[in-house]
């Protein structure tokens, strides 16, 4: 299918055999799966995840893409969502008691809110597993007390259970990145420690926003040092080496 890819879409295809199997072989698909591939591209994912399912959901925002899909694909069990995956209702996916499962090459630009927009349906997810760039993949799954540690760590750490798997060279898509990219497994975690995600959001961001200062000075608008030394958090630490525990039991204060 000839395509000319698009920088405004974020548009990088995969095209590595190896590195394509590997990722079959990560995800493990099953003929009863609900799965659901986000930015399907030209196919070269779609085609071999059908080739182990009766059904696949696609999200594609290239219209021109929407319609080499539907020629490609006109006699397989392929369901084309032609929406923006930022803006699309996940949960409309899900009409029986199995959970989703959704996989995709991430379009590097818009990578952080799409996985934030994900977020609110990990719930009714079974596990994701995507292709991102490796420095986002890694400040997914980065320990407090590194440089990557920060306000998308301790989100996304929150709900889910993650790993990298493994890392991809640019040459492996067409045209090649500038960077490396990564695979990144998430399983959503089945009962989050408690507390209401728009307090944890604003003390982690407001937390980040100012990473260079103490812990003290950065929440000062927020938490007393008394209430933080309370929460287990020596007011003199910076905020990547808070964890994720201390962080839920100051939104649980601020939302008390």
């Amino acid at each position: 299918m000839k395509h000319l890819p698009k920088k405004r879409f974020g548009q990088n295809f995969l095209h590595d055999a190896g590195v394509l199997q590997q990722i079959i072989e990560a995800i493990a698909p099953a003929p009863e799966d609900r799965m659901i591939e986000i930015g399907p591209g030209k196919g070269a994912m779609t085609v071999r995840l059908l080739a182990h399912l009766n059904e696949l959901h696609v999200v594609e925002l290239d219209r021109d893409l929407v319609m080499l899909l539907q020629k490609a694909f006109a006699n397989r069990s392929l369901k084309i969502h032609s929406a923006d995956a930022l803006q699309f209702e996940f949960d409309q996916l899900r009409t029986d008691e199995r959970k989703l499962r959704i996989v995709g090459n991430l379009p590097y630009n818009i990578s952080t809110p799409l996985l934030f927009h994900l977020a609110q349906y990990a719930p009714l997810v079974k596990d994701q597993h995507f292709m991102l760039q490796k420095e986002v993949v890694e400040r997914m799954v980065a320990a407090p007390g590194g440089r990557d540690y920060g306000r998308l760590s301790v989100m996304l750490q929150w709900r889910y259970h993650m790993s990298q798997l493994f890392v991809v060279p640019p040459q492996a898509f067409d045209p090649p990145p500038k960077v490396e990219s990564a695979i990144v497994r998430m399983i959503p975690i089945a009962q989050p420690l408690a507390c209401e995600q728009r307090f944890l959001e604003q003390v982690v961001t407001t937390a980040f926003s100012q990473r260079r200062k103490v812990i003290r000075n950065s929440l000062d608008s927020l938490f007393s040092e008394s209430q933080l030394i309370e929460a287990g958090v020596n007011p003199q630490a910076r905020p990547e080496t808070i964890g994720l525990d201390a962080f839920v039991y100051l939104a649980r204060k601020l939302e008390g």
